[in-house]
């Protein structure tokens, strides 16, 4: 089977990394036509605007994307691309699984955990105003039908990966009728999965015992704003975000991207590490069905990453982003490692 799938190649690295992602994406032997299109500063110059109609066609029709780092302008007038990407295709989902690797030197060695976060709504949905000069008020949207269906994507997901565990995060204490809110959703569906753990916690508090014991967790669920800082915090937990991947997932659409920044001080140097997007791929392929290419993909990271003699910069070594992705595609196990 071909796939059809959309490539937005991003900004600064981005072509690079994207360029190391479709090459073992291939190298799995996964036959892809890639639609390319763009999207933030590319587009901007190009006379597009951030985020093209032509590029959320392109998602639509194909249900799939691929997305590298993207830089939005700064300046009055340019919305965030990534947010305008989640409102567009209604991404409600956003999906960051933070696990640690072999050969990488972190305080906790043995970290598996994913983090769920709303995100469409809460302050991120962006209603502000100024009500006099000096005074500004945010307003923090809580739906039950957004709050209930994040709470039921992550319940799903650890029911079918065997996970254990969901710890629902909060500060219902004082903001008593918007987290409260978001907390009576969670419980009313973790009711419908008795044979799943459930814990609350206050998100002051899970920052704490994320920096004491992130093993203690297996899945964390939230709201927008506390998943946007929990899941840079746990990246960071691993070895940082070079090395963590990310989706958003919606009902009709996916876009898997790479969470760090598009880094233009290292553009066209053939500096950047790809291991983020390429893990995100990993995550494409295993949403498109190909969960054996996709097993692939990870154990050829994880057995570059534990041999430690090709690292990029910033996981402390001198290779290139050609050097890591050349040593990927030569550590992909056979198929018949992975189903045996």
């Amino acid at each position: 089977m071909k796939y059809t799938i959309t490539l937005l190649p991003g900004d600064g690295i981005g072509p690079e990394v994207s360029a190391s992602a479709v090459a073992i994406v291939e190298a799995t032997g996964v036959a892809v036509e890639w639609e390319r299109h763009e999207a933030g500063l590319r587009a901007v110059e190009a006379g597009h605007g951030t985020l093209p109609e032509a590029t959320l066609d392109s998602i639509r029709r194909n249900k799939v994307a691929l997305k590298g780092p993207i830089t939005t302008p700064v300046g009055r007038g340019f919305s965030s691309v990534n947010v305008g990407l989640r409102k567009a295709l209604s991404l409600y989902v956003s999906l960051r699984p933070v696990l640690s690797w072999k050969g990488l030197k972190t305080r906790h060695d043995d970290v598996d955990l994913v983090v769920f976060r709303e995100n469409t709504e809460g302050l991120y949905a962006g209603r502000e105003h100024e009500v006099v000069p000096g005074v500004v008020e945010a307003l923090k949207v809580i739906t039950a039908d957004a709050s209930t269906r994040i709470a039921r994507y992550a319940f799903e997901y650890a029911r079918w990966r065997g996970r254990r565990k969901i710890t629902v995060v909060h500060k219902a204490s004082v903001m008593k009728l918007s987290d409260g809110l978001f907390l009576d959703c969670a419980r009313a569906v973790a009711a419908d999965y008795p044979f799943i753990e459930v814990e609350e916690m206050p998100i002051d508090r899970l920052a704490m015992q994320l920096a004491l014991d992130p093993t203690k967790f297996d899945v964390l669920l939230m709201e927008n704003l506390y998943g946007d800082i929990v899941s840079d915090l746990c990246s960071g937990l691993v070895g940082g975000l070079g090395i963590v991947p990310g989706a958003n997932i919606g009902s009709s659409a996916a876009v898997f991207e790479a969470v760090h920044g598009s880094a233009p001080d290292i553009a066209g140097q053939n500096k950047a590490n790809p291991i983020a997007l390429v893990l995100s791929a990993a995550m494409m392929l295993e949403h498109i069905g190909e969960r054996v290419a996709a097993e692939r993909v990870r154990r050829a990271v994880g057995k570059v990453l534990a041999e430690g003699k090709v690292r990029t910069g910033d996981l402390g070594g001198k290779a290139s982003t050609t050097d890591m992705t050349k040593a990927i595609i030569a550590a992909l196990p056979a198929i018949e490692e992975v189903t045996a």
